[in-house]
């Protein structure tokens, strides 16, 4: 736990607006305790609905480690597909890259 910016709910209450500028820098944000236990964490509205997000992204992929893993096996056999050799077996053509 990160005690730099670690404190009591009681000293949050006191600097609840300084410490409501501070979470809107990227990755920063509090952990507030109650008799020393961690109780709630302060970040801001965005980081907090990035994080939402991210977690419906991965419950929308329920083997994601497992398709990571078999992934990494098929690239090492050298087993693995271009994105020009999927999209030719469905049936698109890519304009041709231009020569610079």
């Amino acid at each position: 736990m990160n005690t730099k910016n670690t404190l009591s709910i009681s000293e949050a209450r006191k600097r609840l607006f300084e410490m409501a500028k501070k979470v809107q820098i990227p990755s920063t944000h509090y952990i507030l305790t109650d008799k020393g236990r961690p109780k709630v964490a302060l970040m801001s509205a965005e980081e907090f609905e990035s994080w939402q997000e991210t977690l419906e992204v991965l419950g929308d992929l329920p083997d994601l480690e497992k398709d990571i893993e078999k992934a990494e096996k098929e690239y090492k056999k050298g087993t693995t597909s271009t994105l020009e050799d999927i999209l030719s077996k469905e049936g698109y053509f890519l304009a041709e890259k231009s020569q610079k």
